[in-house]
């Protein structure tokens, strides 16, 4: 991993903790008789009593869910942008209203950062209403692509995409989102063939639970504890990145039995993030389980899947959500990651930071503690 200069963590109640985090999971019985009902779990730490293994690459602003991909050599990270908007926090994230993108640039890791600067702004995207949440960006066509789900003007999420002629932008926006598309946290895998794949899906504020009949229904929840979870999504793109060149897909992720995960299976089941890498000729779908703040995968040899659970990347950190990437970079593996020590443990107001990654042998991926 590298190592870092620590920063103190001041006194404070934060909101997720380490393994201290699995007396909120799947254990609570009543969390699992009701999944809607989950709210913001917290947990008090000591000063000093975590140590960051990373620093915050950037300080100058906050950044949050990055998205990093190597471009003619030369690496790009495509974060959230987090601000203080003055909202009160509540469980379907109405505080992270975002408004725009920085995009970050490094040439080497360890190495300094570069912030890009405005990329796309919420006011020139024509359709958006509210909340610019985890964005991704991909290259084909001598263009790059940048993709971006944002509230439209009847506050449902939808993902738009946006063009430049280079990385760090600016992009500009499509007059409409892309058609078939809904809930956050949009993921573009680019296969070895040249096709490439978004991967989508997000529960309670990513409204994914809102979508079960295949329609938006506003009063539709999560499934059952003893019911099959819901279900990430992924649809090819077509030649042009513009559109799905196919009807949306669910993702099946099964246990080593080769059985459905269940919702009430808090530490492992699906609930916002996604993310698909390939390694030695093998799928990687890694993805956050949300409530209980894990960056878990699961493994396949299609990139519509199914996955077959495998286990977790990277333990839960300071701050309650918990987003990644995992990218190849100069021959060796790096996890990106979030936290909220900058800000003291204020959730919304979150910084990105990379570590490496280890594949064993046997393909398994080394569970990482963000903290020593």
């Amino acid at each position: 991993m590298i190592k870092h200069l620590s920063l103190k963590v001041p006194t404070l109640i934060v909101l997720v903790v380490l393994s201290l985090m699995s007396a909120c999971t799947s254990k609570n019985s009543k969390k699992e008789e009701s999944a809607s009902s989950d709210s913001v779990q917290t947990t008090s730490v000591k000063e000093d009593s975590l140590h960051p293994i990373s620093d915050p690459l950037v300080t100058a602003i906050y950044t949050a869910d990055p998205s990093a991909h190597v471009f003619n050599g030369k690496l790009y990270i495509y974060p959230s942008h987090d601000i203080e908007a003055g909202i009160p926090q509540n469980d379907n994230g109405d505080h992270f209203d975002m408004r725009d993108y920085h995009i970050l640039s490094m040439d080497s890791i360890p190495g300094s950062v570069k912030d890009n600067g405005i990329a796309l702004n919420i006011k020139d995207i024509p359709w958006a209403g509210r909340q610019l949440w985890a964005p991704d960006a991909a290259y084909a066509n001598k263009t790059y692509y940048l993709y971006f789900p944002v509230k439209d003007k009847q506050d449902i999420f939808r993902i738009g995409v946006a063009k430049s002629d280079s990385p760090t932008g600016p992009f500009k926006a499509e007059p409409t989102p892309i058609e078939g598309s809904f809930s956050i946290d949009p993921a573009v895998f680019a296969d070895s063939d040249g096709k490439h794949y978004m991967y989508f899906g997000g529960i309670w504020g990513g409204q994914l639970q809102r979508w079960r009949s295949g329609k938006y229904d506003v009063n539709s929840k999560e499934p059952d504890s003893n019911q099959v979870a819901l279900s990430p999504k992924v649809a090819r793109l077509s030649k042009d990145m513009l559109h799905f060149d196919e009807k949306v897909r669910d993702i099946q992720i099964l246990d080593k039995d080769g059985k459905p995960l269940l919702a009430g299976d808090h530490d492992r089941r699906f609930f916002e993030a996604s993310w698909l890498h390939k390694y030695d000729g093998k799928y990687y779908f890694s993805y956050s389980t949300g409530d209980t703040h894990y960056i878990v995968y699961a493994t396949g040899d299609s990139p519509y899947g199914p996955f077959t659970y495998q286990g977790v990347i990277l333990k839960p950190v300071i701050g309650w959500t918990n987003h990644h990437s995992i990218v190849e970079f100069k021959g060796k593996w790096y996890l990106f990651y979030h936290d909220s020590s900058l800000s003291g443990g204020k959730t919304h107001l979150r910084s990105v930071k990379v570590t490496e990654l280890t594949h064993r042998p046997d393909g398994t991926i080394e569970t990482i503690s963000a903290y020593k």
